[in-house]
C-alpha cells in the first residue's frame, strides 16, 4: 500500500491507523480503504486529475449543504486523501432485498429523498459550479455520446453474433445523440453521471452520495433515468412513475413543458439500456463474469418494453430500432424466460473457432466436452458436407469406436450430476461438446447426450442447441 496515505492519517489525526481494511468494489484503478481509529476512508488514486475532481466536487457540494462526504486532509501532490466515513449500509443492498421480497413500501421514502437531493445536485449545486475542474471532461458532448453506442456495438452487439450493416446503424447514431443533445437545454446543471443506489450509502434513513468524481455538465434527464431506470433494481412500473412525479415536483418550473420532458426521458432510457449492454457485453460475454450475464436478460427485456413504449418517438432511427428488435429476439437470449423451477439442462455443440458456449443463467454449472481427440470425419471428402446427424456420419463414429467409449465416460460424469441438481432444486446445468468446425462429432455427441438425458430424467426440461448449425429441440417440455 502507498505509504502516502498513513503519513496523512498520522498528520492529521495526530496517530497511527490502528486498522486498515481494504474495500471492495471499486470501478476504476483508485483503491479505498477503511482506517482507524479514528474512523477515515483512505483513498489512492494514481489518476490525479480524477482525485482533484471528487476533492473539489465533493467540497463545493458541502458548501451547498448536500450530504456527501468530507474531505479530511489531502497529500501535496494529490494522489492520497481522507474523506468521512460513511459507513457500510448501502442503499443497493436494500433494494435488493425489497426486491426479493417484493415489497419497496418500506424504501420508499428513501427513494424520495433521492429524488429530491438529485435536483438539488442538478440546479442548485450546478448553477455555480466550475465545470472546468470536471474530469475526464467539462460537458455531455457528441464525443461521449460516440463513445458509450460504439462501447454498446463492439461490446455487446458484436458478440452477440447478430449481423448488421454497420455505416445505416452508424447513421443512425449519429441521429440519435443529435436527439440526446437538443435536450440540453436547461443551462449550468451538473450531471452526476452515475447516480444509482450502489452510489448512494444510508445513515439510518438518510441517504449520502458518492463516487461523482466523473459528474460534469450536462442534461438532468441522464441522471433521473440511471436510478428510476437502474436494470438491477426493478423497480415496479408504479414505483418508477411515482419517483418520476416525485422528481419533476421537486424541480418544479425549471422543467418547463413536463409533456416535453418526458417524451426526452424516452430517449435517455434507451441509451442508458445501450450503455449497460455495453458493460454487460464486456463484463459478462468477453470476460465472462456470471453477475453481469444474469442481468442481460432482464437489459433485453426492459429494452423491448421501452421500443414498444416509445411509438414514433424513435421514427427517425428506423435501422437502429429494427437492429435492437431483432437483437432482443435472438434465439442464444431466449431459453432463460422459462417460467416454471424445473432444471433445465442446455446441451450445446459449438466450434472451438467459434468460442465456447457461454452460460447465460449465470449459474456456470455443467461440462464442457471436448471432442478435437476422436477421429474426425470431417477429413474424409464424401462426409465434408454433412453433420454428425446424418446416418453416414453416425455410422462412421460408431463404427470407429472411439465416440461410443467417450461418450459412455461422459454419462458416468453427467448422469449423477443431473440428479443431484433435480434432488436439490435447481434450475440451470449446461453441458457442451466442441470439435473444430462444430460440424460432426460435437453434433452427434451433444444430439446422443440430450436424447440420453430426456429419456432418463422425464422431470427434466433438455434444451438442445446445435449452434454452429442453427438447430434448436426442447425435450420434456
Amino acid at each position: 500500500m502507498n505509504s502516502s496515505i498513513f503519513r496523512l492519517f498520522k498528520e492529521y489525526y495526530g496517530t497511527e491507523a490502528k486498522i486498515v481494511t481494504p474495500i471492495k468494489g471499486s470501478g476504476s484503478n483508485r483503491c479505498y480503504f477503511r482506517m482507524s481509529c479514528p474512523s477515515a476512508i483512505g483513498t489512492i488514486g494514481q489518476e490525479i486529475r480524477e482525485n482533484q475532481a471528487f476533492i473539489y466536487l465533493a467540497r463545493h457540494f458541502r458548501d451547498k449543504g448536500l450530504p456527501v462526504p468530507r474531505i479530511f486532509a489531502v497529500a501535496d501532490d494529490l494522489s492520497a486523501y481522507l474523506q468521512e466515513d460513511m459507513g457500510e449500509v448501502m442503499l443497493n443492498d436494500v433494494v435488493d432485498n425489497a426486491r426479493k421480497s417484493g415489497d419497496f413500501g418500506p424504501i420508499t421514502t428513501i427513494l424520495e429523498q433521492c429524488m429530491r437531493q438529485l435536483v438539488r445536485f442538478q440546479f442548485d449545486a450546478g448553477e455555480d459550479l466550475d465545470y472546468s475542474q470536471c474530469y475526464p471532461q467539462a460537458a455531455f458532448d457528441r464525443r461521449m455520446l460516440s463513445f458509450d453506442l460504439n462501447y454498446f456495438k463492439y461490446c455487446f452487439l458484436k458478440s452477440s453474433g447478430l449481423e448488421f450493416d454497420e455505416n445505416a446503424l452508424e447513421d443512425d447514431f449519429h441521429t440519435f445523440a443529435s436527439l440526446l443533445l437538443e435536450c440540453d437545454r436547461f443551462g449550468n446543471t451538473f450531471m452526476f453521471r452515475d447516480f444509482q443506489s450502489r452510489n448512494v450509502i444510508l445513515r439510518g434513513s438518510q441517504p449520502y452520495f458518492i463516487d461523482f468524481q466523473g459528474g460534469r455538465r450536462g442534461p438532468v434527464h441522464y441522471d433521473l433515468v440511471s436510478f428510476v431506470w437502474q436494470v438491477r433494481a426493478a423497480y415496479p412500473e408504479a414505483l418508477r412513475e411515482h419517483l418520476v412525479e416525485t422528481y419533476i415536483e421537486a424541480a418544479g418550473q425549471r422543467l418547463g413543458d413536463i409533456e416535453r420532458f418526458r417524451a426526452e426521458l424516452l430517449r435517455f432510457r434507451l441509451l442508458r439500456l445501450l450503455q449497460v449492454l455495453g458493460a454487460y457485453g464486456f463484463r459478462g460475454l468477453v470476460e465472462h463474469k456470471a453477475k453481469f450475464i444474469t442481468m442481460i436478460i432482464p437489459a433485453l427485456t426492459q429494452l423491448q418494453s421501452l421500443l414498444d413504449e416509445a411509438g414514433e418517438e424513435f421514427s427517425s432511427m428506423p435501422y437502429m430500432v429494427n437492429t435492437l428488435r431483432r437483437l432482443c429476439s435472438l434465439e442464444r437470449f431466449a431459453p432463460l424466460s422459462y417460467d416454471d423451477k424445473r432444471l433445465t439442462v442446455r446441451v450445446y455443440s459449438f466450434s472451438y473457432m467459434k468460442g465456447i458456449p457461454e452460460d447465460l443463467s449465470g449459474n456456470g454449472g455443467g461440462y464442457t466436452f471436448d471432442c478435437r481427440g476422436i477421429h474426425n470425419p470431417g477429413r474424409y471428402e464424401q462426409y465434408k458436407k454433412l453433420t454428425g446427424l446424418d446416418e453416414e456420419v453416425i455410422k462412421f463414429l460408431e463404427d470407429d469406436g472411439e465416440m461410443t467409449e467417450f461418450m459412455e465416460n461422459a454419462k458416468a460424469m453427467v448422469t449423477p450430476h443431473v440428479r443431484r441438481f433435480i434432488e436439490r432444486g435447481f434450475s440451470n446445468m449446461s453441458i457442451a461438446f466442441g470439435c473444430t468446425g462444430g460440424q460432426h462429432r460435437s453434433v452427434y455427441g451433444a444430439q446422443h447426450m440430450a436424447e440420453y438425458l430426456a429419456e432418463s430424467f422425464p422431470k427434466a426440461r433438455i434444451h438442445l442447441i446445435h449452434r454452429e448449425r442453427g438447430i434448436e429441440k426442447i425435450y420434456n417440455e
